[in-house]
């Protein structure tokens, strides 16, 4: 693909090329990421197979079950895409197992799905149509196979959807930073949120990220705040961080994102020279490089952190470094047998939520265990000019 815009079509005409315009509409009035064309709704129809419209509204049933959707038409041959939202979506489908695959992916990725009528000339089998009964029968594999799959998005993304799944984990985080923060924070790379939606109970909050996925995302679900701004901000562009000079922050928390920059000690000088005077730093990096598998390969890391080292260049960058803990403990065995000793390189909901049952547990024997984690977090200030 190479244009903005992306239209299934099929060969044979049974869908009305007359209908693009409709079918691009919603995303031409920024609605949309993608549009469905529905036989079923709202227009006259070419009469066909009955078993047919059976066979296709209980597919759709369990598609729309299985994702939490209110489609009326996912067998579709015809939908319309924002190209930059399809180009990010992994496909494997070779025949009609793309429609199931395609809608569970759009779904998961969290696409904005409108759905308007069309036209349908539908062909009957003397001439030539292809799809028959055993399609339907693989189209019920795929619709639950591609529902729980992990290869709908890049690996950054489907890490940040398993932790939503897993809100005790992430308010263990909040709660082991909270001493720290102030009341007027800067968040650096937010993401999704998952992070987001306990500091902006804490005070002011800047939310900022580069991707403009993220950043739609978190206009859509907290722009409307007094108190919470979104914001760009691409670590690797000096000028980006005019954002943060014109802030003024108190407080600015990192985490898990500074291990994703080639160039980290170039990101902590540009921080010195738009924070302001005592503004304070509160990073959390993954540790020790001997667990640096592929796995840290496919989210984007270029490093996890050996000792002393996010200290030393925070010194080097004008920063009074205040404290230093580990994170996560335990943690550190299960990502060395799933990740190191078997290479997984994608980590599962399910696994987050078994994580987030245990996590009281965890939490205790984080205090116990005399032992490095599978993060460092450290505290440090701007230091005052003399």
């Amino acid at each position: 693909m190479t244009g903005d815009l992306t239209i299934f079509q099929d060969a044979d005409l049974e869908y009305d090329p007359r209908d693009y315009a409709r079918l691009i509409k919603p995303i031409r009035e920024g609605n949309a990421d993608a549009v469905f064309g529905s036989r079923f709704i709202g227009e006259e129809r070419k009469v066909l197979y009955f078993w047919h419209t059976i066979g296709n509204r209980v597919l759709t049933l369990l598609a729309n079950m299985l994702n939490d959707i209110n489609l009326t038409d996912i067998e579709t041959c015809y939908k319309a895409f924002i190209a930059d939202c399809l180009r990010a979506i992994p496909l494997e489908s070779d025949r009609f197992g793309i429609e199931p695959e395609i809608t569970a992916k759009a779904a998961r990725n969290r696409l904005r799905i409108y759905e308007v009528p069309i036209h349908y000339n539908g062909r009957t089998y003397e001439e030539g149509k292809k799809i028959n009964w055993r399609d339907g029968v693989a189209a019920l594999w795929y619709i639950v196979k591609y529902r729980f799959s992990s290869n709908y998005a890049d690996a950054g993304k489907v890490t940040l959807d398993a932790l939503e799944q897993a809100p005790r984990f992430n308010r263990w985080m909040y709660e082991s930073i909270k001493p720290y923060l102030g009341r007027r924070l800067a968040e650096l790379g937010a993401g999704r949120g998952n992070l987001s939606k306990l500091l902006r109970c804490h005070g002011e909050l800047l939310a900022t990220d580069y991707r403009a996925d993220y950043l739609a995302e978190l206009c859509e679900r907290w722009d409307h705040l007094e108190h919470l701004r979104v914001a760009r901000l691409d670590l690797t562009s000096p000028p980006d961080y005019k954002v943060l000079s014109e802030y003024q922050p108190d407080t600015v928390i990192c985490l898990n994102v500074l291990e994703h920059i080639q160039e980290d000690q170039t990101v902590l000088q540009n921080l010195r020279n738009a924070l302001p005077d005592e503004c304070r730093l509160v990073f959390l990096v993954p540790y020790n490089p001997r667990l640096f598998s592929e796995f840290d390969r496919q989210i984007g890391h270029f490093r996890r952190y050996q000792k002393r080292e996010l200290e030393d260049k925070m010194e080097s960058a004008g920063f009074n470094v205040e404290r230093q803990f580990f994170f996560n403990k335990v943690g550190v065995a299960a990502w060395w047998i799933g990740n190191t000793v078997f290479g997984q390189r994608v980590i599962a909901g399910w696994q987050l939520k078994l994580y987030n049952l245990f996590t009281p547990l965890f939490r205790l024997l984080d205090r116990a265990l005399p032992t490095t984690g599978l993060s460092t977090v450290v505290i440090a200030r701007k230091k005052t000019p003399s």
